[in-house]
């Protein structure tokens, strides 16, 4: 085994995956909640905020020679492709040089282009500035999800990545109401209030990247590649200040690891382990995600249209009503994320699938007997979306915890990215002429695609999910590295 520094490789026994899911709850963790959680927020905020100014940007004396169509069309799919390229290609090197670097990089990125995008003069640079702000996230997704769950305790790791990923719907519900701000023109400017929007998202960036820089590296990262004494140092950091803030001393960690420590993986390995180790883990992992970016935009793509063509509602008035089902979304994660670390993993995933895509049947029936009005249809929408959210975003959980830790990053970024070009590509191909098409049948036909594909998705879950509630990471995907290890020659191994 060769030494160079803190970068040394070859095989070690490291109980630092133990140690860090016996710890309890703590400050610490709470900083990384804030830090890590807060960019789905900015998320939330940037995809409502552009559907919602569509209308101003395309009107004269908005400072940009734009169409509503281009805006809700070749921007919205410059955002959802940069989405998918960043999670990719940050994917591979949040998994190659570390999440820390990464999360801070993308971040950087974000910022960047939406500060861009404020300033824009042109619609060529409005289109670039769209795709890399949506690079920038896409590359947030998969840095930000390996991160959180290698650092929280197994025993709250369903809650807390859940009503991480549901925050989403906070930042959708500041952007519906920030967009009626935005566009009252007795306030601001017609040339200038859309501009604010953006440079908002730019303030609430360097305050999340702030808070970010003191957020550490994941030590399960570490330890495999070749930092086993900075993992340790940093657990050894972690357990001092807890136990200072307990007054308790914290139990022996219980399991250790053997695990080959490597500089990188390739594509070809990553590919044969998740479809050829862990082939129904991937089938599930493409089925939530396809089922839940269906469900999405066969509501969210005619919800506009819907509530101003079969209900009267003004145009200037659907930002409330859009407020009101992204509360609900953002309910449904908070209150039952528990529950997938009690009652367990498989019943609440194929439930919240099932029970969500069937309540779409449901208010499709109603919707197309007559019996709904624009508020009796938002509440429907709302309950619906409140189990649909909570199985959205366990479809990020379960990616990011069933696969093995060298491949985290680029597993949830290749699912996400899948789930975002089904949504962000297939979804409006197939969802904006039946949902604006103003025939109630049309609507109907597109609730019911959306419902059959989430209750399918749940059909796959009862089979295919993973008991992985209160199960630490490594336990439920083995390390490759441990593979190796096992399988191979061991020319040294060191305790951490």
């Amino acid at each position: 085994m060769s030494h160079s520094g803190d970068t040394s490789t070859g095989t070690i026994t490291t109980k630092v995956p133990a140690r860090l899911d016996r710890l309890p709850w703590s400050r610490w963790h709470w900083m990384i909640v804030i830090g890590l959680g807060t960019v789905w927020i900015l998320d939330g905020l940037e995809v409502t905020v552009v559907g919602n100014i569509a209308s101003r940007l395309s009107e004269d004396g908005s400072g940009l020679p734009i169409s509503d169509a281009q805006v809700t069309g070749m921007a919205a799919a410059l955002y959802v492709a940069g989405a998918c390229s960043g999670a990719l290609f940050f994917g591979w090197l949040t998994d190659r040089y570390g999440r820390k670097k990464l999360f801070l990089i993308t971040l950087a990125v974000y910022l960047a282009a939406t500060a861009a995008t404020a300033l824009s003069f042109s619609v060529w640079w409005f289109f670039l500035f769209r795709f890399l702000t949506g690079f920038g996230i896409g590359g947030e997704y998969a840095a930000i999800n390996s991160a959180i769950d290698e650092l929280i305790p197994s025993k709250y790791r369903g809650r807390v990545d859940l009503i991480i990923n549901g925050s989403y719907w906070l930042g959708a519900v500041g952007g519906a109401l920030l967009s009626v701000l935005a566009l009252n023109t007795d306030i601001f400017p017609k040339d200038l209030g859309w501009r604010l929007t953006f440079a908002l998202g730019v303030v609430l960036g360097l305050v999340i990247l702030l808070v970010r820089r003191h957020v550490p590296e994941s030590p399960r990262w570490m330890f495999i590649h070749g930092r086993s004494e900075g993992a340790d140092e940093l657990v050894s950091q972690v357990e001092r200040e807890i136990e200072a803030e307990t007054g308790s001393r914290l139990p022996e960690p219980k399991s250790a690891l053997t695990i080959e420590q490597r500089r990188s993986i390739g594509f070809v390995e990553i590919a044969r382990t998740l479809f050829h180790d862990y082939p129904k883990r991937a089938v599930l992992g493409l089925s939530l995600f396809v089922g839940q970016a269906f469900l999405y935009n066969a509501i969210t793509f005619g919800f506009g249209s819907i509530l101003v063509k079969f209900f009267d509602i003004s145009s200037g008035s659907t930002g409330y009503f859009f407020a009101a089902i992204a509360f609900g979304n953002f309910l449904g994660p908070l209150l039952l994320g528990r529950f997938f670390d009690t009652v367990g993993r498989k019943p609440m995933i194929a439930g919240t699938y099932i029970v969500s895509g069937l309540l779409l049947f449901l208010t499709a029936w109603f919707f197309n007997n007559g019996w709904l009005n624009a508020t009796t249809m938002t509440v429907c929408w709302g309950v619906v979306l409140f189990f649909a959210s909570a199985g959205a975003s366990s479809a990020y959980l379960t990616v990011s915890e069933i696969f093995p830790m060298e491949t985290r990053a680029m597993a949830i970024a290749f699912f996400y990215a899948i789930g975002t070009a089904a949504g962000g590509i297939s979804g409006p191909l197939l969802f904006a002429g039946l949902t604006e098409s103003g025939v109630v049948g049309d609507a109907v036909i597109a609730f019911c695609v959306g419902a059959s594909l989430m209750v399918l998705a749940g059909l796959v879950a009862v089979f295919f999910a993973v008991a992985a509630e209160g199960k630490s990471l490594e336990d439920i995907a083995e390390p490759l590295s441990a593979r190796r290890a096992a399988d191979g020659d061991k020319p040294s191994t060191r305790a951490v």
